[in-house]
């Protein structure tokens, strides 16, 4: 097995016992990017010799008794939103300033402070509004599991660069889901923490009252060591072994399949996933969920308005903007005051009714998009892929939510979603690893030669 394709405890033992060092994982990754990115299309950015010199840092400090803990020596990806020093932040877009960060953004600091190695920057789409599109600075990443489909955004290209091998964790962000969605098409894990959990410093927000950071990993493990290393509080690791006997799980079932949008595989696969828990010694039981249509026009509203606010630069750089961009913004125009008073308003509502579930069960169980991943769009068409997704209503309301893989779809991944309790990100990745230990999905990886 390659280095590369070690889960981060397996790595971090092996970087312990001097069976592997951190300078040479780091350069197998950087080496699988030379040969597999240029097809899947994630990496924007690499800084090569940096992350080595890092990565020997790491080692010396291992070698003299200093142990940082798991992310010790471990490389990681940042979406191309998130400020790493020394590298641009480009944001997907021809727009933004080419120069280097002055200084990482609070969550690289932290993880860089628990021994992890920034290597590079992965693909968003422009300003994490819209996509994929064709006319900004690169092109969007592609789906591994084939070539000809979407990859979902924004963190398009952190989902696509752990999908395909060239990285185990990698840091996005989520605003209407655009960890969720990604992780999902691309059969990897997307967690979005609690509202407010993590910081945003150094973080290019599109929607600040909506905006949440997030982490994209090869599986509910590594998701929750990265978490646990930004947020210690949650003890997220803690909770993975625990299981799911005992625990009541919400199932939110006809919000899915009353849906005619939804793919009759998608519901095979989410009773398929109540069915797998249920075995596993989880009560599941049926609720309803508030109205997806009204959740989505809400946040819409707050998402277009505050969008439009935060690109103030939008009049003078119009024309550096690219089209699918300038359209997203523009829905911003006109939207008042009021407006947004009355989409926060519903939101609360929202909240409470999700409340109001957790307070009678453990998480909820849902899908995390109605369909597996449709075609990308091919130049010059310019189509948004439009993501058919069931993940806004939590970016609204705060509540922790993680996408597992559940199944397939004509070759394509399908994502289950467990959502939990404002504060309680610990019990939405225990869920989501007794599922992934009951089933092993999330180790299905697709075929891609080195």
């Amino acid at each position: 097995m390659s280095p590369a394709d070690l889960p981060l405890p397996e790595a971090a033992r092996a970087l312990r016992r001097g069976a592997l060092s951190a300078r040479d994982l780091i350069a197998t990754h950087l080496d699988r990017i030379v040969r597999r990115d240029g097809d899947v299309r994630a990496f924007v950015y690499l800084d090569r010799e940096a992350a080595l010199a890092a990565a020997g840092a790491a080692d010396a400090a291992l070698a003299a008794g200093t142990d940082l803990g798991p992310l010790h020596g471990i490389p990681f990806a940042v979406k191309d939103l998130i400020d790493v020093a020394g590298m641009p932040t480009r944001c997907g877009s021809r727009a933004s300033p080419t120069g280097p960060a002055a200084a990482h953004a609070a969550v690289v600091t932290r993880l860089v402070a628990a021994g992890a190695v920034p290597f590079g920057k992965v693909a968003t789409y422009e300003y994490a509004l819209t996509g994929p599109s064709f006319d900004g600075p690169t092109p969007p990443p592609r789906n591994p599991w084939s070539a000809g489909h979407a990859t979902s955004g924004s963190s398009s290209g952190a989902a696509a660069a752990v999908a395909a091998g060239l990285v185990r964790v990698a840091l996005g962000t989520d605003t209407g889901g655009s960890v969720r969605s990604p992780a999902a098409w691309c059969g990897v894990v997307g967690l979005k923490p609690s509202r407010g959990l993590l910081p945003m410093a150094g973080v290019v927000p599109l929607s600040p009252g909506l905006d949440h950071l997030g982490v994209l990993a090869a599986s509910v493990p590594e998701a929750a060591s990265v978490l646990d290393a930004l947020a210690p509080e949650t003890g997220a690791a803690g909770a993975l072994g625990l299981g799911v006997a005992g625990l009541s799980v919400g199932y939110a079932r006809d919000w899915i399949a009353d849906d005619p949008a939804a793919s009759p595989a998608v519901v095979r696969a989410l009773d398929d996933a109540a069915a797998a828990l249920s075995m596993a010694g989880a009560r599941i039981v049926p609720v309803g969920m508030p109205d997806y249509a009204l959740a989505e026009a809400a946040g819409a509203v707050i998402l277009h308005a505050e969008a439009l606010k935060v690109h103030t630069v939008l009049a003078s750089r119009w024309q550096d903007y690219g089209r699918q961009a300038r359209q997203s913004l523009s829905a911003g125009v006109g939207l008042t005051p009021q407006d947004m008073a009355r989409a926060w308003r519903q939101g609360h509502r929202i909240a409470g009714e999700i409340d109001a579930i957790l307070a009678r069960h453990d998480v909820i169980l849902t899908a995390t998009t109605l369909t597996a991943a449709p075609a990308l769009p091919s130049p010059p068409a310019e189509e948004t892929a439009w993501s058919p997704m069931r993940t806004l209503p939590f970016n609204l309301t705060g509540h922790p939510a993680i996408s597992v893989p559940m199944g397939f779809d004509g070759g394509l991944p399908l994502g289950l979603q467990i959502i939990g309790r404002r504060g309680d990100d610990a019990s939405v990745c225990r869920v989501g690893a007794a599922f992934e230990a009951a089933t092993g999905h999330g180790a299905a990886r697709p075929y891609l030669p080195d």
